[in-house]
């Protein structure tokens, strides 16, 4: 198993990295900001388990080859951010729905859709992807044992730091919303705003470069 040593360290590590904004937290907040807490705490929990699929692929190999070909990270990150730019048109084009009519809506889709949406752009993180690439196996002591097992359980550890924090941010923000669903116009300027966010983050991955 991990040491406890390495797994303080690589838990340090994953806050540092977590507490910086970044595609996913981004993404939460602008789903609070355009339909509510419910949303958001649901795009949380996909998020982390897109982000854990990540953990997966690179304890049996998969992530390295997504992290050295530049033509399959490129092509995940443009996938990505195309359906970061659907959602935020999406959330903009509904941003004058009353918050009646989006609590309906939002029942009547159900949350396995906003579970899938919050998975997929979990999964197609290129902050995720570079980080579980080339940070995770360096925290593996191979005289410990199993180091599959080993990374799978750093992988749980990180996505328990990012839940507790990502939801911070999506309670954060939904709380905001709920003062401006008080008026339907400031309700229809920060749904605006929460796709705008979407829209302007899927622009910005799909720009990012490599960090080689």
């Amino acid at each position: 198993m991990v040491s406890p040593d390495r797994l303080l360290a690589f838990a340090a590590m994953s806050l540092a990295l977590i507490v910086i904004p970044g595609p996913s937290v981004l993404f939460v907040i602008g789903r609070a900001l355009a339909q509510g807490r419910r949303a958001a705490l649901t795009t949380v929990v996909g998020n982390a388990l897109g982000a854990y699929v990540l953990v997966v692929a690179v304890a049996f190999g998969v992530g390295a080859i997504v992290e050295r070909s530049v033509v399959v990270f490129t092509a995940l990150k443009l996938v990505g951010a195309a359906y970061l730019v659907y959602l935020g048109v999406r959330a903009v084009r509904q941003r004058r729905v009353t918050p009646e009519a989006a609590a309906a809506q939002g029942v009547a889709r159900g949350g396995l859709r906003t579970l899938w949406d919050g998975f997929l752009v979990g999964v197609a993180n290129p902050k995720t992807i570079v980080f579980f690439a080339a940070v995770l196996p360096q925290f593996v002591d191979r005289t410990q044992g199993d180091a599959v097992a080993q990374m799978l359980v750093l992988g749980v550890v990180f996505n328990v730091i990012a839940l507790v924090c990502d939801s911070v941010w999506g309670l954060v923000a939904a709380t905001a919303r709920g003062w401006f669903a008080r008026s339907a116009e400031r309700y229809a300027v920060v749904g605006g705003v929460g796709g705008c966010t979407m829209i302007g983050l899927g622009v910005t991955v799909a720009v990012t470069g490599r960090v080689d």
